[in-house]
C-alpha cells in the first residue's frame, strides 16, 4: 500500500512538473493581465478616492475575486486548448496549497470589511500581511511547478515585511499617511509587480522552433 501511494504521489508530481511547462505559456498572460487589474484597482481608489477603511477592503477584495476569475479562466483556455483535463489530482495538489495562505488572507479583508470604522494603525498592516499570505500561497504552489513561482512568491513575502517594520515604525511616530495613500502601495505591488513578472514572462519564453 504504501508503495502504490508513493508511485502514486511521484507520478502526480511529474505530471506537474511536465505541465509547468505547458502552462507556461498561460501563465505570462495571466500574469500581465492580473497586473493589468491591479493597476486600475489601484487608480480607482486613488482618483475617487475610496478613503474608507471598509471600503478600501472591499475594492482590494473584489480586486482579488475578479483576477483569479481571470486567471482561472485563461488556464482553462489552456487546458481546454492543449485537450488536458483542467481538475485533475496535479491540478488539486496545487489548489490545495494555495489555499491555507489565501483564506487567511482573505479572512482579513473580510474581518476589514465588516468594521465600518476601521483603525488606521490596522488598515496599514492589511496591504503588507497581504503581500505576505500571498507570495506564501505562491511558495507553497511552486513546489509543484517551475522556479520561477517561488522566486516570485519570496518576492513578495520580503515586499510585505518591509513595508510593515515600516508602516508599524510610522505608526509609532505617528506620521501614518492617508487611507488614500494605501491603494498606490497595493497598485504597486500587486499590479506593477505582476505585470512586469508577466513581461518577463513574455520576452523569456522559448520559440518553437521550425522543423525543416
Amino acid at each position: 500500500m504504501d508503495a502504490n501511494w508513493a508511485a502514486q504521489r511521484l507520478g502526480e508530481i511529474r505530471t506537474l512538473m511536465e505541465r509547468s511547462a505547458l502552462y507556461r505559456r498561460a501563465l505570462a498572460p495571466t500574469m500581465t493581465g492580473t497586473g493589468a487589474i491591479g493597476i486600475l484597482a489601484g487608480l480607482i481608489g486613488w482618483t475617487f478616492p475610496v478613503e474608507t477603511g471598509s471600503g478600501f477592503c472591499l475594492l482590494w477584495m473584489v480586486t482579488g475575486v475578479i483576477a483569479l476569475l481571470f486567471s482561472f479562466l485563461l488556464i482553462r483556455r489552456q487546458a481546454w486548448k492543449d485537450e488536458e483535463p483542467m481538475w485533475s489530482p496535479p491540478t488539486r495538489r496545487v489548489f490545495q496549497a494555495l489555499c491555507p495562505a489565501l483564506f487567511a488572507g482573505g479572512m482579513i479583508g473580510f474581518l476589514g470589511m465588516s468594521m465600518s470604522e476601521l483603525d488606521k494603525t490596522f488598515l496599514w498592516k492589511v496591504p503588507p500581511l497581504w503581500m505576505m499570505f500571498y507570495g506564501c500561497a505562491l511558495f507553497s504552489a511552486g513546489f509543484f511547478m517551475h522556479r520561477g513561482i517561488k522566486l516570485f512568491g519570496t518576492l513578495f513575502v520580503l515586499c510585505g515585511v518591509i513595508s510593515i517594520y515600516h508602516f508599524t515604525k510610522e505608526s509609532v511616530e505617528g506620521s501614518l499617511p492617508r487611507i488614500v495613500h494605501a491603494h498606490i502601495v497595493m497598485g504597486a505591488s500587486f499590479g506593477i509587480l505582476h505585470l512586469f513578472y508577466g513581461i518577463y514572462l513574455f520576452l523569456t519564453e522559448p520559440q518553437p522552433t521550425n522543423q525543416p
